[in-house]
This record gives C-alpha cells, structure tokens and sequence, in this order.
C-alpha cells in the first residue's frame, strides 16, 4: 500500500473517531461541573437558542487534536511541540471562561500574553519570510521576533473569539483559510504539513455539522481560541516553507480575523469606549441587523454567517493571482482594508438609521 493510500485511510479513521467524540461530547458534556458549559444567556444579541446549549466544542476539538497528534507522532516520529504547546496554552484560557470562572478581560489577555510569549520565544517560533526590509532587518533578534509573533497571534486568536458569535461564520471562515494553505503546501510538496492543516478541516467540518444552520453545540472560548491559533500558526509556516510567496498574501488571508480586532480597538478608543469590552457595532453584527430585518432572527443568524464568508472569497480571491507578486499582495491587502471600512460605513448608516 502506497504510502498516500495510508495517509488517505489514517484521515478517514481520524475523521469517523473526530465524529464521535464531537457525538458524546454534546450529549454528555451537559454534566461538567453541574452543567457550567451550558449557554443559559438568552439575552444577547447573538443568542438565537430557546434552550441551552452547551459550549464544548472545545473540548471536542482538543481531544481530537490530541490523537491526531499522537497518531502522526506514529506516522513520522516527530513531536508536534509548537502545536501542543500553543493549543494548550490557549485552550486552556477559554476554558475557564467557558466554565464560567470570572476572570477579568484584562487579567486574562495579560495571561494570554505571558503563556503564548513564552512559548513563542522558547520553541521558537519565528516568521522567516517579510517583504518589508526594515522589518526583515528587525526581525534578527530574538526579542524582536518573538514580539512581533506574539502580536501577530494576539490579533488572529482575539479575532477569532470576536466573530465567534453566529453559527458558522467562524469555522467557515477558517475552513477556506485552511483550504488555501493546504492547497498552497500540496502544491509545492509540503505533503506533512499538509496533513496536519486537514487534519484541523476535517475537525472544523465535523463541528459544523454540530452547528450550522442550528446548533446543538458551540464553540466556546476554548474552541475559538485554539482554532484560531492553529490557523495562526498554520500561516506562519506555510509563509516559511514557501518562501517564493509573498508575506503580504498571508496578510490577505487573515485580514478578517486581523482587521476586526484592529478596526474595534480603534473605533472603541475614538468613541471613548472601553477597547477591551465586546459592543454591538461589530460589522458581523451590523450586517446581521441588515439581514434579519429581511429574513427574520433565525435566518438571519446563519445567512449573515454565509454572506460574510461569501464576501470573504470574492475579496481574497485575486491574491491567489499574484501571490507571488510582492508589490500586487501589498496593494490589494490595503484595498481590502479599504473596502472593509466602506462596507462598515456604509452598514453602520444604515443600521442607525
């Protein structure tokens, strides 16, 4: 048996075990700790459940991660030492929310800083390939690099957790991420790596069919958090092993899951809000208002999650064009900062009017 044969049977065991622990943990996950994973909050914007639902998606995902990365321990006898140490750091961080442990915004993004700075910096994890000279320069020493990693992951996981409010419009998003980089990998004979970002497709699917169009699990801060940083990571060494591609079309690639921490922070500061507590005036929730008001609540929760990811393609699918064009990836990521804001002016009007 070839050895694509056994890497195509492995992913296909791994999926039919992933479907079943995403099984048994929304049927029993009910009873952690008397029922703490359970969403009662009726009362958010977001909240489209009549009964509550538990946010243990998590902790589905994580287990699953788990044996998988045993199972290509066995395969390719390499520890997968950045994964497992990202992963646990920041699942474990919303796991405790999930569970309902009061901890601070602030107290816990300065956690999230110190776990995920340790880790960077001692791994290390680095990014090799900027097209910014100055930048490249910089990025020579450690404390530098590690910085600007950190950053890069604070913006993608945060970024994650924010959009993680409708079914689907997350784990879409991350699926077409994790979609491209592995076709850019399989493409140019990452064959190892690839498995690993199908690996996080395949959890990702399962989980939607849990979630999307109505939901009988969520994701939870842990979930959000992890996947997220997974697909940070997953960038950050396909930008590396690809040296050919511009950095700039990774920029492209994130941008929703960037610019929507960046764009909040900003607004926040200027509208004298507080840039660390969640508000209404996200663009998900904007365009959601816009469309419920056509198609009713229900609706409205899963189609706006299709329409943003709708978008999300039609906007990043030039880079695939000239994603070996450092100038052509530099313009059009500002474009679509650009057309971000355009788009939010433009649902912001609307919706106040």
């Amino acid at each position: 048996m070839g050895t694509e044969s056994i890497e195509a049977s492995f992913l296909s065991i791994f999926a039919l075990i992933s479907f079943f622990i995403f099984f048994l943990v929304s049927k029993y996950s009910h009873k952690i700790k008397d029922g703490a994973l359970l969403d009662k909050d009726f009362s958010k914007p977001q909240a489209f459940h009549e009964i509550p639902i538990t946010r243990s998606g998590g902790i589905a995902a994580f287990i699953s991660l788990s044996i998988f990365f045993y199972i290509y321990y066995l395969l390719y006898q390499e520890v997968l030492y950045n994964y497992a140490f990202i992963g646990c750091s920041v699942f474990l961080i919303g796991f405790l929310d999930d569970l309902r442990i009061n901890i601070k915004p602030l107290n816990r993004l300065m956690i999230m800083i110190l776990l995920l700075f340790i880790s960077i910096y001692i791994l290390p994890i680095k990014i090799l390939n900027i097209d910014i000279p100055f930048l490249s320069h910089l990025m020579s020493s450690d404390m530098f690099s590690s910085i600007f990693v950190l950053i890069c992951f604070l913006f993608v996981i945060n970024g994650a957790n924010l959009i993680d409010g409708f079914n689907g419009l997350l784990t879409i998003n991350l699926i077409i991420i994790n979609i491209i980089l592995a076709y850019i990998n399989i493409n140019n004979g990452n064959l190892e790596f690839s498995i690993l970002i199908i690996s996080q497709i395949i959890i990702l699917l399962i989980f939607l069919l849990f979630n999307f169009p109505s939901a009988k699990i969520f994701l939870g801060d842990s979930g959000a958090y992890t996947m997220g940083a997974l697909a940070g990571l997953n960038t950050i060494i396909t930008n590396n092993l690809n040296p050919t591609i511009s950095s700039f079309f990774f920029c492209t690639l994130l941008f929703y899951l960037f610019f929507e921490v960046f764009f909040s922070f900003l607004r926040k500061v200027l509208q004298n809000k507080s840039p660390i507590y969640p508000d209404e005036n996200h663009l998900h929730m904007l365009s959601f208002y816009k469309i419920s008001n056509i198609c009713g609540k229900n609706k409205g929760n899963y189609l706006n999650s299709v329409v943003i990811n709708l978008f999300y393609i039609i906007l990043i699918t030039p880079g695939l064009y000239f994603l070996n064009e450092p100038l052509l990836s530099r313009y059009w990521f500002f474009t679509l900062l650009l057309v971000y804001m355009i788009i939010y002016s433009r649902l912001y009007r609307l919706t106040k009017n």
